[in-house]
């Protein structure tokens, strides 16, 4: 991966560390969303209807419960001066939950499988957001600089796109290592779990990283009033919460979380753009990363197909992501992006030509995707930190674990409708479910929904999410003025 550059005032070891925590996000976005789906229908027997509901009822409830997650982290910034705490629940719990998950036990038949599978995945998907949302809150605390900010996220892109890598590649390996469906799935879950949590864990270091006490609570949103008053002298001369203030919003409350979320949406017109393109373009990739396994199965006639096409999506962006961060430190982040998710799109679409000459030319488009997903995903998390320091000096108090949160519940709602999307092609188009060990004839309606599904329909969404990426309007200029800005001056934003 090469020598980690520090910028501004990060050092190597906060780059790094930061980085390694997409190991962990990395493996828990692509894993699931590559064979949750695939594993219900194809070896618990369940309905695709139904494996869709079930994904996406998990993912509602990530929606629910990221903003109070957001919520605990702010308070526990401002009481401890730090995120550690949720991030460290997270990064244990989830791998006992991870291998739950895929511990069905086939005995159940189709219906307790299905419940077993959606009760497991809920508490890991809430082990999941106590890490993640406080680390998405990260860059905003850990430098205020625009171009250090893109040194940061593309480093944990890099890292992020080997997690794709390692996970999607080799989490269906894994699966293989018994010869038996029942027992692969059940030694993918454990070994995947045991490395998403250690990258989890790893990066929980940084949080306690922040420049001081103070200075993450501004990067968040708080005002030097409240700092104040938050952060109090104890008679041991420790800093303590101010008796009867509430860390967690000026109101004080979960609730007032929720208000808070809802109302940097209202404000921040550059915060709307960016998310509703950001989950855009989530809808589109976990479309495309749910029907993988499909495609390789039904459409390459081949179940280990699927580890070439994620070899072919990922070995080139492992180069291209630092690729994208130089240009961007060139032209902005902004035109690097509307470029790199064009080049998405006709990627996408050219594999439209597996419906009529399936093969391994397939993997040509695939891997153009891949160095295109590579900036779709750093540039838009370099750009997050910016949106939260531009609203905290425009409009004063705001808060980062609030911002994470709402981030975080539409990165998760965006991947998954794409799983519920797929799942709905294949219904309508007459998918046969089966289970492990069974042998099912698709039909052709199926096969042609399958390809569609990895094609037309997010090379679609992603030139619709450029469209709306044009109301975007920060640019470099505006995050630099924000360093010497006063706090709390009013703006329409």
């Amino acid at each position: 991966m090469g020598t980690v550059a520090a910028s501004a005032d990060l050092t190597r070891g906060t780059v790094a560390r930061y980085a390694v925590g997409s190991i962990g996000t990395g493996g828990f976005a692509t894993l699931p969303g590559l064979v949750l789906t695939y594993y219900l229908t194809d070896s618990l027997g369940v309905t695709a209807l139904l494996a869709g509901v079930i994904v996406a009822a998990a993912k509602v409830w990530d929606v629910v419960i990221d903003p109070v997650i957001g919520a605990l982290s702010d308070r526990d910034l401002a009481r401890h001066g730090s995120r550690r705490r949720l991030m460290a629940l997270g990064a244990l719990a989830l791998p006992v939950l991870f291998a739950l998950t895929f511990a069905a036990p086939p005995q159940l038949g189709p219906v307790l499988g299905a419940l077993w599978v959606l009760v497991a995945f809920v508490l890991t998907a809430t082990a999941f957001s106590l890490f993640q949302v406080p680390y998405i809150a990260l860059p905003a605390e850990l430098t205020d600089r625009y171009d250090a900010r893109t040194t940061l996220l593309t480093w944990r892109v890099v890292v992020l796109t080997f997690a794709i890598l390692l996970f999607g590649a080799g989490g269906p390996q894994l699966r293989k290592v018994t010869g038996d469906p029942t027992t692969g799935y059940l030694v993918m879950g454990i070994v995947a779990g045991v490395v998403i949590g250690l990258g989890m864990l790893i990066a929980t270091g940084v949080a306690g990283r922040t420049r001081t006490r103070r200075s993450a609570m501004a990067a968040a949103g708080t005002s030097a009033a409240e700092q104040a008053a938050l952060v109090s002298p104890s008679v041991s001369g420790h800093p303590e919460p101010a008796i009867g203030k509430d860390a967690s919003t000026p109101a004080g409350g979960i609730r007032d979380n929720f208000r808070s979320a809802y109302e940097a949406l209202r404000r921040s017109a550059p915060f709307r753009a960016l998310l509703a393109t950001f989950c855009l373009q989530a809808l589109a990739t976990g479309l495309m990363l749910a029907g993988a396994q499909y495609l390789a199965t039904w459409v390459l006639r081949s179940e280990d197909a699927v580890t070439l096409l994620f070899v072919a999506l990922i070995a080139p962006a492992l180069l291209a992501a630092p690729a994208w961060g130089r240009l961007a430190r060139g032209i902005g982040k902004e035109r690097t992006f509307a470029m790199a998710s064009l080049l998405f799109a006709v990627a996408a679409l050219a594999t439209i030509g597996a419906l009529w000459t399936p093969g391994a030319w397939i993997y040509a488009p695939v891997g153009v995707a891949g160095i295109a997903y590579a900036g779709m995903q750093s540039l838009p998390m370099a750009m997050l930190p910016d949106v939260i320091a531009h609203d905290a000096a425009r409009h004063g108090p705001g808060r980062a674990g609030a911002f994470g949160g709402v981030w975080t519940a539409g990165e998760t709602a965006g991947f998954a409708l794409g799983a519920t999307v797929l799942t709905i092609v294949l219904a309508v188009t007459g998918y046969v479910e089966r289970t492990a060990g069974q042998t099912v004839t698709q039909p052709d309606a199926a096969i042609d929904g399958i390809v569609v599904s990895f094609s037309v329909i997010p090379a679609v969404l992603v030139v619709l999410s450029v469209l709306v990426f044009t109301k975007y309007t920060l640019r470099r200029a505006d995050i630099d003025d924000t360093l010497g800005a006063p706090r709390g001056a009013a703006s329409s934003g």
